[in-house]
């Protein structure tokens, strides 16, 4: 089989780092070819140089045997090659037709032909699983459809290449299935994937070959024949991980510490009621769209609740706005870090340091070394990997972002933790950093609320898991009672007994 793209020493510096440093690379035509590698690792550069984005500083690449060097993503779209990136790339006001076609509408006398423009996002939605109508304002839909718009968007091209980064981070199981059906009829038709991943039982699942980058360097290619996750994981990280998820049996959860009943909200209907305890792990399972994101967020105020109450440490508390209860010591990590968790256009220490300007003032003026000597704690605790605390945030990788985040609300010295999503599009090496930090978070007795679509993560880590279905709890699971076919089907309860009250 011959290769359609060739890469000879692409090298990428920026100020203070070497993002790619002499990188080969051969993709066969029609082959599904992961690239693998920890945050920071080089894929997005490698990505962004191959459609456009980026100008490498050297090195030259061939695409179906010609010399190819793009100058924009426009220039890789008309070549065949399509991105559908990990960070969505929608215009919310527009029509989900309207976002699939953009670039490409149909016209008729100079205007826009809607009804083909419909007719033809229908085809796509149905090839992606979606059923919703194609005039539905993109603001309107959740993560997990703004992901599978961004696939409908790729597929509306024609592409030679695709390339998709971490494609079913948001995805549910159902979804997921849909969208390896599409890659094999993809491939079956020619058509090659480039797949960035960090869940690797879905790489050896739906992939040929893979390929590891580490520093900004290839470590190697390989064919997934006979190869073991461990023998991938020390070509990504440089070392051996003997457990992929840790858990400290010696640190167990103490007396109730944050107590949550009959809470409702506009955006959460259901009364919600629980419990999280001292150095407690508690996690949270359950269908994207099921009311867990919504009910965290009615929980810090981000949403106003409609009813219901909160007690910290035996005694009520009110939370009308977040500032409500960053005060109280509760925070929330977002599921969308770059947008709601982080000011991108801001340097680390400022990003660090936004929850609690006062500790780093003094008679009202802020000063920029106290908040540059308190970043500088954080990033030796929290091992975040950045030239300086200068670095602008938008430089850094998911891991580490993720990682400025976390140290901003222990800067604020919060004591209820809300993590929504906390490694998702993080790699396997930065997972485990998060981990052994939230453990270290629990010897210290606070609580923390894991929000995971990732089920295997949820058993590895959490003391308790609470399952969300259909806007309700469903139940709840002790960690010596875990077991993956049961809280599945907790999280399919109240839709399923949903359906069979319509059909009666």
């Amino acid at each position: 089989m011959r290769n359609i793209l060739e890469l000879r020493g692409i090298t990428k510096a920026f100020p203070g780092v070497v993002a790619l440093n002499g990188v080969d690379l051969e993709i066969a035509q029609g082959e599904v070819h992961a690239l693998l590698g920890e945050n920071g690792a080089g894929k997005s550069s490698l990505i962004k140089v191959l459609c456009g984005i980026y100008l490498p500083d050297a090195g030259e690449m061939r695409y179906a045997g010609v010399p190819y060097a793009p100058h924009s993503p426009h220039d890789a779209i008309r070549a065949g090659i399509r991105v559908v990136y990990q960070e969505f790339n929608l215009l919310s006001y527009l029509s989900v037709a309207e976002n699939i076609f953009f670039d490409q509408l149909p016209r008729k006398a100079g205007l826009v032909d809607f009804r083909t423009l419909y007719r033809d996002t229908e085809k796509l939605l149905r090839m992606v699983g979606l059923d919703i109508s194609p005039k539905t304002p993109v603001e309107l839909l959740g993560v997990a459809q703004m992901q599978l718009i961004e696939i409908a968007k790729a597929l509306s091209s024609q592409s030679k290449v695709l390339i998709l980064d971490e494609p079913t981070a948001t995805l549910t199981s159902k979804e997921i299935d849909t969208l390896f059906a599409i890659i094999k009829r993809l491939q079956s038709e020619g058509v090659t994937i480039i797949y960035v991943s960090h869940r690797l039982q879905e790489v050896f699942e739906i992939c040929d070959r893979f390929t590891v980058l580490r520093n900004g360097m290839k470590v190697g290619t390989q064919s997934l024949q006979g190869v073991t996750v461990p023998e991938i994981v020390k070509m990504m990280v440089g070392r051996t991980m003997e457990e992929e998820y840790p858990f400290e049996k010696h640190i167990q959860p103490q007396e109730v510490i944050f107590q949550v009943n009959n809470l409702k909200s506009k955006s959460q209907p259901h009364e919600i009621s629980f419990s999280l305890r001292k150095g407690e792990l508690l996690g949270v399972a359950g269908l994207v769209g099921s009311g867990r994101t919504e009910t965290m967020r009615a929980i810090f105020g981000a949403d106003p609740k409609e009813s219901g109450t909160m007690s910290l440490r035996g005694k009520e508390i009110e939370v009308r706005r977040p500032k409500d209860a960053v005060q109280h010591g509760i925070c929330l990590l977002t599921e969308d870090r770059k947008n709601q968790g982080l000011i991108l256009d801001m340097p680390c220490y400022m990003n660090v340091t936004l929850a609690d300007l006062a500790q780093v003032s003094k008679s009202g003026l802020l000063s920029n070394q106290a908040e540059k000597r308190a970043t500088e704690r954080f990033v030796q605790s929290l091992a975040i990997k950045t030239p300086s605390v200068n670095q602008w945030v938008r430089n850094l990788s998911g891991g580490n972002q993720q990682k400025v985040v976390l140290a901003k609300w222990l800067f604020r010295n919060a004591d209820i933790l809300i993590f929504d999503e906390p490694t998702r599009g993080i790699d396997v090496g930065a997972k485990y950093e998060i981990y052994v930090l939230l453990w270290e978070l629990a010897a210290q007795g606070k609580g923390m609320i894991i929000v995971s679509s990732d089920l295997p993560e949820l058993l590895g880590i959490c003391h308790r898991i609470i399952v969300f279905s259909n806007g309700k709890i469903a139940g709840e699971v002790e960690r010596r009672d875990f077991d993956q076919e049961r809280i599945l089907s907790l999280a399919y309860a109240e839709y399923v007994h949903h359906h069979e009250q319509r059909k009666s």
